[in-house]
């Protein structure tokens, strides 16, 4: 049984920090906020904890706000695009483990190979995937995590969370972030030196920088928007890119549908 080391674990948490603060990186001076004590608020079952996860919402947004984005803002501005595509394309290779693994639960075989033929191509003519060649032989991603196999499966998502800093979820996807973490396969795990904890927060970094360019995209009340953006991506992943009913199809926010 593998040992559980803090220091080896603590970049993940910030790494899902950066994923999801990115889609709540821009300021959050016009947040709503949750009604005062007496007020009525709207009920809506899908998001039963709101007034809890707006204030969640405000305090991941404040992080974000002044500490992860200006480091993300500097990485922008001292990298040339080359280099950070690089960056970007190394780090997204290593993803095509966990897709394999869920393409197989999910017994799509075709997902399954795709995952695997990306990662080889990009490995061995990508220079260890810093070149995205798969993408460019009309091999394009298909991700996969243990969330959307368990939403395959058919177990429910359950009710809409803005968690501590790891942002947006839900019961089902925070699940799949923890069995993809602690029980899968990862290339991290061959890893165990100095440098490891380097490339953890380059990967933290350019992620989050990665984002900063979809912040324009966010309208209106920004709690409503990211909650509806994240349970729409989702459910577009969970189902393949098939339309589904949308709970929050009324609500007046724009949505972005490619977030």
């Amino acid at each position: 049984m593998r040992e559980f080391d803090i220091r080896r674990w603590a970049p993940g948490v910030l790494l899902f920090t950066a994923l999801a603060l990115g889609a709540t990186a821009v300021q959050a001076q016009n947040l709503q906020e949750p009604p005062m004590e007496g007020e009525a608020m709207p009920a809506n079952t899908d998001d039963p904890y709101e007034n809890w996860n707006r204030k969640v919402y405000a305090f991941n947004d404040a992080i974000d706000r002044w500490f992860l984005r200006p480091v993300a803002s500097g990485y922008r501005t001292v990298t040339p695009d080359i280099v950070d595509r690089g960056v970007t394309n190394f780090f997204n290779n290593l993803t095509e483990i966990r897709n394999f693994t869920n393409s197989l639960l999910q017994l799509k075989g075709e997902s399954a190979v795709v995952a695997f033929g990306r990662f080889t191509f990009n490995t061995v003519f990508g220079l260890g995937g810093i070149f995205d060649v798969a993408t460019a032989w009309e091999l394009p991603e298909r991700p996969e995590d243990f969330g959307q196999t368990l939403g395959h499966w058919g177990v429910g998502s359950g009710p809409y969370l803005m968690l501590p800093l790891l942002g947006p979820s839900t019961p089902r996807h925070f699940s799949g972030l923890a069995s993809d973490s602690f029980m899968l396969p990862s290339a991290w795990d061959a890893v165990d030196s100095p440098e490891w904890y380097y490339l953890r927060t380059l990967q933290i970094v350019d992620k989050r920088a990665d984002l900063i360019p979809a912040e324009s995209f966010i309208s209106g009340d920004q709690y409503t928007f990211v909650r509806n953006a994240f349970l729409q991506r989702r459910e577009f992943l969970i189902n393949d890119g098939k339309i589904t009913e949308d709970p929050f199809a009324d609500d007046d926010d724009f949505m972005l549908e490619d977030f």
